[in-house]
């Protein structure tokens, strides 16, 4: 007896010293937000915004963004997986998290079992858009063209397991139609080429498109949301699903992720803090200047946010072996 209750003893003082931590989370050690792509692209906008968004619920700990690229996002997200699961390590992920498992080769976790999902983030929508010279004036008249035109077209994207190149997929698959991929590294010389005549269409977020439009540089035709979207530029375009893509929605949505078995009392707290975030006016203004939604408490909820994930998983795994794409 004395020699299990010596043997169970360094559990419970092990036990102990844990509670004592999730009690005492934040502390004074930094929490680091990773993000799985390079600084300055939309993703790393909105971890940016929400560091400063969560530093005053958590007690006015410090915050920072560690930018960890490559591998379709893998390995920013393995980083997190891997890391101590105390909370001082978070991962902000965007529609990626739903694709990596079929899109990486030998992914090195488990998205659905590797993580703690705290919940959703945001929402961005996305547009279809053509080049200024395209002949249709609107979305009726560009799938008579593209029935015309089948074998012709040239698509662009932003690059392998990049948002346009998602919803460039999608749109494919649902119209039944193949068209020329373009990837290129990055928005930037996709648009420029869209702008130039050089790729015909191009399905990306309004991040990246809503200037253009805006500016008459290209030519609008679509947005990918249930609902037509409210800025000026966008409120007369039609959505895909009522100009007859049924149940076609694609949104780039953010969540936060936490390494699996963090405690339950420090995810407690983070979500609690991700929620009075999610209402700082501050941070509700510079997401509506990025053409970004913030979701409801409803949905900053991490089994509301685990179950959406599962959802998305299943939807593009079909639409991405069928294209049979990866990224290394």
């Amino acid at each position: 007896m004395k020699s299990l209750f010596k043997s169970l003893l360094p559990l419970a003082v092990l036990a102990a010293a844990g509670a004592a931590g999730a009690q005492n989370f934040p502390g004074d050690k930094p929490i680091t937000i990773v993000v799985p792509f390079s600084a300055g692209g939309p993703t790393d906008r909105v971890a940016r915004d929400l560091a400063e968004a969560l530093r005053k619920p958590l007690g006015g700990v410090t915050v920072v963004v560690d930018n960890s690229a490559g591998a379709g996002g893998s390995i920013g997200a393995n980083k997190v997986a891997k890391a101590a699961p105390d909370g001082h390590t978070l991962l902000l992920h965007h529609i990626g998290m739903a694709t990596m498992p079929t899109l990486v080769r030998n992914i090195p976790f488990k998205v659905e079992s590797d993580f703690e999902y705290l919940g959703m983030v945001n929402d961005v929508p996305m547009t279809l858009i053509g080049r200024p010279t395209l002949q249709p004036a609107n979305y009726k008249d560009l799938t008579t063209w593209i029935g015309q035109n089948k074998g012709k077209i040239n698509l662009a994207n932003a690059g392998v397991g990049s948002a346009s190149h998602l919803c460039g997929l999608l749109f494919q698959n649902a119209i039944g139609t193949d068209m020329t991929t373009v990837p290129y590294k990055g928005t930037g010389p996709a648009m420029t080429d869209l702008i130039g005549g050089q790729v015909d269409l191009m399905c990306d977020q309004t991040t990246n498109t809503s200037g253009q439009i805006e500016g008459k540089k290209v030519k609008a035709y679509a947005v990918t949301t249930a609902k037509r979207l409210a800025p000026p530029a966008l409120k007369d375009l039609p959505t895909l699903q009522e100009s007859g893509l049924k149940d076609f929605q694609v949104t780039i949505w953010h969540g936060l992720y936490a390494p699996k078995g963090t405690p339950a009392p420090v995810l407690q707290k983070i979500n609690d803090a991700l929620k009075v975030a999610l209402k700082d006016p501050d941070f509700i203004k510079k997401q509506e200047g990025l053409g970004a939604v913030v979701v409801s408490d409803a949905r900053a909820n991490p089994a509301d946010h685990k179950k959406f994930v599962a959802a998305e998983i299943a939807k593009w795994s079909p639409v991405i072996k069928a294209a049979g794409v990866y990224a290394d």
